[in-house]
């Protein structure tokens, strides 16, 4: 009944604003009133939205209302630091080393410094001077025969595909102008990352995008084109991501066009499933012998293998396969589970693999347990931003970040979170030639490489701050982690850490990592 009165209510009003309004106006609101009725009684009869059918035409706007609702919070109502995934100050810090703007905050810091979770260092009254050949180390051990002098910052893997053709430009263009290496992702080399003529990682994941046959196999004639080129420099294969681990990747059938499906080797207009694995191998020790085909196929260039860490006994059986084959990666990039993508299932991104800092600690130990950690390179992936966060990083047990969503920042992105709908309005993670239209190349490659000239420099200052002479010499006893209101403690308190060689000779292993070691099988995952 109620909804009966407010229904003639407004009619009445609707009539009576007509009464008073000039003839030449009538036929349009007339228009209006009659569109107004029928949206109004297709709502009253209709059965697939409650509150239409409850409140027809008024309960529209609530559904306005619901639409505009992450605009509205982001802009009018979140503060600097309760955003997610990442807070309005990370984003303007980006934003303003990126454009080489002023760095600096006024009148304090508004970080809740004494919640459990907070993480600090402590400063030394003799501070040093980092140099800046501190800030590249060389990748390849003892197996590879072209080593390469890596940046402590790089891009992280991000598929043209995923990424629009001049985001993937502008970056490369960066990577050019900074001097740091850009990871293709498991979409494959394309003209758009060879482009600007920075240094490429190149990355294959399971689909072997680039690298394949029809069948979706490997394809070594495609693999020897493509990283003996002089612009590649490393290879990646990829086992699984932070954001969604053993799940595979997808790329909606609305971001493939003819020329991604060209590249890919894939069909246009069809949603792009990869497998969860990997067809060449199945064990630990077959990865190891793919690792050593493909150093070999690309002429001594460094090769690893990038992961989410899940059940640490399987890292273990990659360890104890590298003992028994004597062939070893020359990095490993450890992805954290707080990683980013276009598209994961919510279960899997909110749920599954280890997190990044818990993770590097646990790598790190592994192969100071096996003898290897002088030959092998540890990259870091997750979240890094800053200066900090990369200082926390190499303290932990890396030798080198990757950055995706910082470097994406730097290109313009605005965190709306489109990047799975083809809708991105920064026309970083969209297909759509009207929206990539806004995103100049020229001017966003001089922000990408002014974000990583601008956060090496923050962690050299952070470093020097801490009195090391050297970025190798962090360790765990350099980072503070709050654990109550009342105390901080290093990570060196939290963690044990593994004497060099200790699992080989299974003498003084932490009963925590003792069983893991002796579930680890490099016969099987």
């Amino acid at each position: 009944m109620k909804r009966l009165v407010i229904i003639i209510a407004a009619l009445i009003g609707l009539f009576v604003l007509i009464a008073f309004l000039e003839w030449r106006y009538l036929a349009f609101v007339l228009a209006v009133v009659v569109l107004l009725i029928a949206i109004g009684i297709y709502d009253f009869f209709q059965t697939k939205h409650t509150i239409l059918r409850n409140f027809p035409l008024i309960g529209h706007f609530r559904y306005i209302l619901e639409f505009i609702r992450p605009e509205i919070h982001q802009y009018f109502i979140a503060d600097n630091l309760n955003e997610r995934p990442f807070n309005r100050a990370t984003r303007s810090l980006i934003y303003q080393r990126a454009k080489g703007m002023r760095d600096t905050i006024p009148f304090g810091t508004q970080d809740h410094v004494d919640e459990p979770g907070f993480e600090s260092i402590r400063h030394s009254l003799k501070p040093t001077i980092i140099s800046e050949t501190e800030s590249r180390i060389l990748i390849g051990g003892d197996q590879c025969r072209k080593p390469y002098l890596a940046s402590r910052l790089n891009i992280s893997a991000m598929s043209y595909g995923a990424l629009s053709k001049v985001a993937i430009e502008a970056l490369n263009k960066g990577a050019k102008i900074g001097g740091f290496a850009h990871n293709t992702g498991e979409g494959g080399l394309t003209p758009y990352h060879l482009s600007g003529g920075g240094d490429i990682i190149l990355q294959l994941g399971t689909a072997y995008f680039g690298c394949r046959t029809k069948d979706g196999k490997f394809d070594e004639t495609q693999f020897i084109e493509k990283s003996n080129l002089d612009q590649v420099k490393m290879i990646e294969i990829k086992l699984s991501q932070g954001a969604k681990p053993s799940h595979g990747g997808l790329l909606p059938a609305a971001k493939i066009n003819a020329e991604i499906a060209h590249i890919r080797g894939i069909e246009a207009d069809k949603d792009c499933l990869s497998p969860a694995t990997h067809s060449e191998f199945s064990t630990p020790i077959e990865l190891c012998h793919f690792i050593q085909k493909l150093r070999q196929l690309s002429h001594g260039k460094p090769v690893g293998f990038k992961l989410c860490i899940g059940l640490r006994s399987e890292f273990l059986g990659i360890c104890k396969a590298m003992l028994a084959t004597k062939i070893h990666p020359d990095f490993i990039t450890i992805d954290g589970a707080e990683g980013g993508t276009g598209a994961a299932p919510v279960e899997f991104s909110n749920y599954v693999g280890e997190f990044i800092n818990d993770a590097l600690i646990f790598v790190n130990n592994a192969l100071v347990g096996i003898g290897l950690r002088d030959k092998i390179k540890i990259i870091a992936s997750g979240k890094v931003t800053n200066g900090f966060q990369m200082l926390t990083k190499l303290a932990l047990g890396a030798n080198i970040c990757n950055s995706a969503r910082g470097m994406m920042f730097a290109l313009g992105c605005i965190q709306s979170l489109q990047c799975n709908a083809n809708t991105c309005p920064t026309g970083i993670t969209t297909q759509n030639t009207h929206l990539m239209r806004g995103l100049v190349v020229a001017d966003k490659c001089i922000r990408v490489a002014n974000f990583h000239h601008n956060t090496i420099k923050s962690l050299l200052e952070l470093a020097g701050a801490v009195g090391v002479e050297h970025l190798d010499d962090l360790s765990l006893h350099h980072i503070y982690h709050r654990i109550n209101h009342a105390e901080s403690v290093t990570y060196a308190d939290l963690s044990t850490s593994l004497k060099p060689n200790s699992l080989l000779t299974n003498t003084d292993i932490p009963e925590k990592f003792a069983k893991h070691w002796q579930a680890a099988s490099a016969e099987h995952f």
